[in-house]
């Protein structure tokens, strides 16, 4: 596949952009954070099976409804995001995975280690959100 990555390493602005070192260590990242979200689905799924049983409390059903509709709202958005992961892993193998999808340029190395979903350079997001929030106003 590629590089093999260090445990300990940190893509680092002294390097080449997006060199086979940091895209192993995207892909890996991006790996292990969707294999966390796939785990942690299988449990809340597996939970909520266990928690089938009807309660005789209407307060307590009601209570574990909320509880039951709030659990799916959150694997919903993690579903969400598992596809961002794989549209990220996709730009990986394509090679455009750490560039701008608007102009282009490389999206920083501290951005796409704290977002490594992210698509867009933050000069590049902080438009999108200004240009969202007038829409939003209009």
């Amino acid at each position: 596949m590629g590089a093999i990555v260090e445990k300990n390493y940190r893509p680092s602005d002294d390097e080449p952009f997006m060199n086979e070192r940091q895209v192993e260590y995207f892909r890996q990242k991006l790996l292990l954070w969707k294999d966390d979200i796939l785990r942690e689905s299988r449990e809340t799924l597996s939970h909520l099976q266990d928690e089938n049983h009807v309660l005789p409390d209407l307060a307590d059903r009601a209570s574990s409804e909320t509880d039951r509709s709030l659990e799916l709202r959150a694997r919903d958005r993690q579903r969400k995001l598992i596809s961002k992961i794989d549209a990220a892993l996709q730009r990986i193998d394509d090679g455009s995975y750490g560039y701008c999808e608007e102009t282009g340029d490389p999206i920083s190395l501290k951005r796409l280690d704290a977002r490594p979903i992210a698509t867009l350079s933050i000069e590049a997001q902080e438009r999108h959100e200004r240009r969202e929030k007038v829409y939003r106003e209009d």
